[in-house]
C-alpha cells in the first residue's frame, strides 16, 4: 500500500522533476548497454536521492510547494550528475560554490519551517532568535554531512568531488556559514512582516498547504 502511495505521488510530480527523471533514465540505460558501471551507478544514486524528498514528506504528512520539489531535485541533479557524470566542477569554477551557497541558503529557509512547523506557528512560543539560530545550525549541518557524503563518493564510485581536498573541503564549509545565515535572516525577517519577496511567497506558500501544522499562525499576506 505504501509502494502505490509513493508511485502517486510521483506521478503527481511537476515535468520538470519528470523531466530531470527521464534524462536520469536514459543515462542509467545507455550506460549500462555501454558497461560504463561508475556512470550507471551514479545516474541511479541521483535518481534514488531525487526520490528521498517524496518519501519523507509522504512519511511525514507534509505537502511541499512544487517550487521547493523542483529546486530541490535540480540540486540534487546538478551536484551529483552534471558535477561528476559532465564534469561541471571542473569545467566551471564557480559550480561548486554556486551549488554551496545555494543549497545552505535553502535548507537555512527549510530548516526554519520545520523549526516554525514544531511550535504550530506560535512566534511567540519561542524566541524568534532562537529559532534563526536552529534554522542556521540544520543548514550547517546538513552542509557537514554534505562532506561526508562527497567523501564516500570518491571513495567509493573513484569520482573528485573534494577536488583540493581539506582546502575544498573548508571552502565549502564557509559558503555554507554564510548561505545558512541568509537563510536563517530570511526567517526572522518573515516573524517581523519583512524579507525578500520570494521568501516571503515560499513561506506562505508552504504554510498554506500545511495549514494543520500551523494552527496559531496568521499568514502574512503581500503588500
Amino acid at each position: 500500500m505504501k509502494i502505490l502511495t509513493h508511485l502517486r505521488e510521483m506521478r503527481r510530480q511537476s515535468w520538470p522533476v519528470r523531466l530531470i527523471w527521464l534524462m536520469l533514465g536514459f543515462e542509467f540505460g545507455l550506460a549500462l548497454f555501454e558497461r560504463q558501471w561508475p556512470l550507471a551507478g551514479v545516474a541511479f544514486l541521483t535518481f534514488a536521492l531525487t526520490l528521498v524528498p517524496i518519501y519523507a514528506s509522504s512519511r511525514i504528512q507534509i505537502r511541499l510547494p512544487t517550487s521547493l520539489m523542483v529546486a530541490m531535485t535540480a540540486f540534487i541533479f546538478a551536484t551529483i550528475f552534471l558535477g561528476e557524470a559532465f564534469d561541471f566542477y571542473n569545467r566551471f569554477w564557480w559550480w561548486d560554490i554556486a551549488l554551496h551557497g545555494s543549497s545552505a541558503l535553502g535548507f537555512g529557509l527549510v530548516g526554519f519551517l520545520f523549526v516554525f512547523m514544531m511550535f504550530e506557528g506560535d512566534s511567540y512560543a519561542a524566541p524568534r532568535w532562537a529559532m534563526a539560530l536552529i534554522a542556521f545550525s540544520f543548514a550547517v549541518s546538513i552542509g557537514a554531512i554534505w562532506e561526508i557524503f562527497e567523501f564516500g563518493m570518491d571513495q567509493i564510485f573513484g569520482t573528485n568531488m573534494q577536488k583540493s581536498g581539506l582546502t575544498d573541503t573548508m571552502g565549502d564549509l564557509i559558503v555554507d556559514v554564510i548561505g545558512a545565515s541568509l537563510g536563517a535572516l530570511a526567517g526572522w525577517a518573515y516573524l517581523f512582516g519583512r524579507g525578500p519577496g520570494f521568501t516571503r511567497d515560499m513561506f506562505n506558500d508552504f504554510i498554506s498547504k500545511n495549514r494543520r501544522r500551523f494552527k496559531k499562525f496568521r499568514l502574512r499576506r503581500k503588500t
